[in-house]
């Protein structure tokens, strides 16, 4: 019989996943004071990640509420999953009194960093329970690196909500057939709805294809989305290569098939959800804009664009700075303006032009901090910077979409900036995987870079 495990959680643990206390199986865990006044601290700040530091507290509280003694808390608290049958057994948690610990051979130096003392309690529980597995969870890597010196035997990275293992395996949204597509079909069921053309074809002429995926050939003419998959056949909606390239959006054109897609998914009214991910310079937030203003000025299908980004760490207290939320959260979407001021450089008056745009589509800027609990009724949402948000994070500006909205997601997944996320665990990785399936969410991966030359060199090269 192999041993039991005692999982210690990093408090970076707990902010990416508030719910991990649940996903340890029949595991029991235990929570160094350290982590509990480093999640103190963080409840009370400004930042994105203070609701995730109190949803983890009050589930820490939830489960220990139940101890009837303090020696119970030191001991262990069975932990019981809230949304659950007792069917499935959970271990027990435990909160772990590191402070009281004194300094050891083999110890790190305490007074030099939280890191250190965690890794202290881990090393103190390894020597002094040696029937037992003791693992160190942590996203810091420099953390486990460091713990694994100082000789803790076993140190993990928190994995659980980890849907892909490998970037390669997520879908890009696009699929390419080598030569012609209809060479390839035997049989073929063609007909009208309205204005649009649909095929019924063979599934096994795309096995692995999913809702919404767009599908083009090697013949510069054909392109088509998978609309609906049946048992033996595949519903393909006939969108025609040239019909897709002559799209135009404020002025602005398509120069390649995939932001042609793009731009296809973001006007089809069917979808509400569209993912944009491509390397810096690759034309996702300008195609976003330009459709965005379409939908709202000329189609007038929605009132107003609202606009929000993850903040640098710096920024993440707006409350400093002068001015009104929107004058505040103005310097992080500059790249809003800088693509309404490209749109409009050939006008007479650019300036003029962009704050036209801005006013007549009723342009918001909104910072993630006053997202939370709102229901956003018909209006383009884009969520910039999406790959810095964790998958709570991006859950929670998306459950505030309610009727007639529709929500725009831009990243780009080597360009993560947060301490804690890598691009298998981004939240845009999260929700590209988790909304594969679903007939009202289309995703694209941009390739190819137009900004410069020099963008181009340096995103191959740096």
């Amino acid at each position: 019989m192999s041993a039991s495990k005692l999982y210690i959680l990093d408090t970076n643990v707990l902010l990416h996943d508030p719910k991990c206390l649940f996903e340890f199986k029949e595991q029991d865990i235990a929570i160094p004071m350290t982590v509990l006044e480093e999640l103190d601290d963080i409840k009370d700040r400004k930042k994105t990640v203070a609701q995730e530091a109190r949803y983890a507290i009050r589930a820490i509280d939830n489960i220990l509420s139940a101890a009837t003694s303090p020696e119970q808390i030191l001991r262990g608290v069975q932990i019981h999953h809230p949304a659950e049958s007792e069917e499935r057994r959970l271990g027990k948690l435990s909160i772990f009194p590191d402070h009281e610990l004194a300094t050891q051979k083999g110890f790190l130096p305490a007074d030099k960093s939280k890191d250190n003392q965690i890794i202290n309690c881990a090393l103190h529980l390894q020597a002094t329970n040696p029937h037992r597995d003791i693992v160190l969870v942590t996203k810091d890597i420099n953390m486990r690196l460091k713990a694994l010196g100082a000789g803790l035997l076993k140190v993990e990275d928190y994995r659980t909500d980890q849907l892909i293992s490998d970037l390669e395996l997520l879908p890009a949204g696009h699929q390419r057939i080598e030569g012609s597509f209809w060479d390839r079909v035997e049989q073929v069921d063609s007909y009208q709805d309205g204005d649009r053309t649909y095929h019924r074809v063979s599934r096994d002429m795309l096995p692995d294809t999913y809702p919404n995926e767009y599908i083009f050939d090697d013949s510069e003419d054909f392109a088509a989305r998978t609309i609906s998959i049946e048992d033996d056949s595949i519903v393909l909606l006939d969108l025609g290569r040239d019909r897709l390239m002559q799209q135009n959006c404020w002025g602005i054109e398509p120069i390649t098939v995939y932001q042609a897609f793009a731009m296809q998914s973001l006007l089809d009214p069917t979808i509400d959800l569209c993912l944009l991910n491509g390397a810096a310079g690759s034309g996702k937030t300008l195609i976003a804009l330009a459709c965005a203003l379409e939908m709202v000025i000329e189609q007038k299908r929605f009132n107003k664009i609202i606009v929000t980004r993850s903040t640098p760490p710096v920024a993440e207290d707006i409350g400093f700075l002068p001015g009104t939320e929107e004058e505040k959260m103005t310097p992080w979407l500059s790249s809003i303006h800088d693509n309404l001021e490209a749109m409009h450089e050939h006008d007479e008056r650019p300036q003029s032009s962009v704050k036209y745009a801005i006013e007549k589509a009723n342009i918001q800027f909104k910072s993630l901090n006053f997202i939370r609990g709102r229901s956003i009724q018909d209006a383009v949402v884009i969520v910039d910077e999406a790959q810095n948000l964790t998958p709570q994070q991006l859950k929670t500006i998306i459950t505030r979409c309610g009727k007639g909205t529709k929500m725009i997601c831009l990243g780009n997944l080597a360009q993560i900036d947060s301490n804690y996320l890598t691009a298998l665990t981004s939240g845009l990785t999260y929700i590209v995987e988790r909304f594969r399936g679903f007939e009202g969410s289309a995703n694209i991966h941009f390739e190819g870079i137009f900004r410069s030359r020099l963008a181009q060199y340096a995103e191959e090269h740096l």
